[in-house]
């Protein structure tokens, strides 16, 4: 059987303990930094996999994602910022950890190999048809990983695998693989580095697209953010205030009358009558922030609007 990637020899790991400092840290970040450009080559699976969670979430699904140790770390990080970047309910996205809660304190390796933890936890989070589930790791062999992806595939869920050896069990039950080809770690086997990196950069590309699709980024901004603090309720009326080009008191204003909604109040600034009516135009464009502010264009030609359907030099689209 042939050795794993993940688990091989870097060319630069032989006499490393004998070397300067600066020259091990040189070689930690190169072994880093090539193996963040590994991505670039599942840019294809990365996107059909976006898709795929985009719809799920559009029809009311769920997303779950299925990790252990530090790909579930890995994870974890992208998960838990989907609700307040992008809006997306709490109760819609499941973590499924090896160890639960415990190995947020204690990644211990025993529960990777827990297949039955992993069966209860796809069904105590009621994944099943109309849900999408991500499993993540690094050798494409975790037991844990690989028993939540069959076990949400059994239940009618769309399935995404993401490892870093080619040839991964994980993707042989995947609708969607993603393959990082990342490069032996300089401490081999330790994927909390290279390839730890690549999933990563990887989550973040996918759930951002699935945001994109969904229709919580406008011109690079995160139009449907949950402003519950102070640094995202400024964040929230910068973008409100960038958007309609209304000055920040204004922008403050019209994200009161909206209850909050960044989209809603850029579409009070554009001329919407009221709150009510902006939420209505988002429902009607599928929460996309472009097309509802083209609607209110086409609805006032013979008013000047500074608002376009393509976005102009100093303004924002979708």
């Amino acid at each position: 059987m042939a050795e794993p990637r993940t688990e091989a020899q870097h060319r630069n790991a032989p006499g490393l303990d004998a070397q300067a400092p600066d020259a091990i840290l040189r070689s930690l970040a190169d072994a880093q930094i090539e193996a963040a450009a590994t991505v670039r080559d599942a840019i294809p699976a990365i996107a059909q996999a976006a898709a795929i969670v985009a719809n799920c979430l559009g029809a009311g699904g769920r997303l779950a994602y299925a990790a252990a140790g530090s790909s579930g770390l890995m994870a974890l990080a992208d998960a838990l910022e989907l609700p307040g970047t992008f809006g997306l309910e709490r109760e819609r996205i499941s973590i499924l950890l090896a160890g639960g809660d415990e190995a947020l304190r204690t990644l211990a390796g025993a529960a990777e190999d827990d297949t039955e933890g992993a069966k209860e936890a796809v069904a105590s989070a009621s994944i099943g048809a109309g849900d999408c589930l991500i499993a993540v790791s690094a050798s494409g062999s975790t037991p844990y990983a690989l028993q939540a992806l069959e076990e949400a595939r059994r239940r009618g869920a769309a399935t995404i695998a993401i490892a870093n050896n080619a040839d991964a069990a994980l993707f042989k039950q995947a609708d969607v693989a993603i393959l990082l080809k990342t490069p032996p770690e300089v401490i081999a086997g330790s994927t909390r580095m290279g390839a730890g990196t690549a999933q990563k950069i990887a989550l973040n590309m996918l759930s951002t697209l699935a945001a994109i699709h969904l229709g919580h980024v406008h011109d690079g901004y995160m139009v449907n953010l949950t402003a519950d603090n102070i640094k995202l309720r400024d964040r929230a009326t910068r973008i409100v205030a960038s958007v309609s080009g209304r000055s920040h008191d204004e922008a403050s204003r019209l994200l009161e009358k909206s209850g909050g909604s960044v989209k809603a109040a850029i579409l009070l600034a554009a001329g919407a009558t009221d709150a009510d009516t902006a939420h209505k135009m988002l429902d009607q464009s599928g929460q996309k922030l472009r097309p509802a502010l083209s609607a209110i264009e086409g609805r006032m030609q013979t008013t000047p609007n500074r608002f376009k359907a393509e976005p102009e030099k100093g303004q924002l689209g979708d």
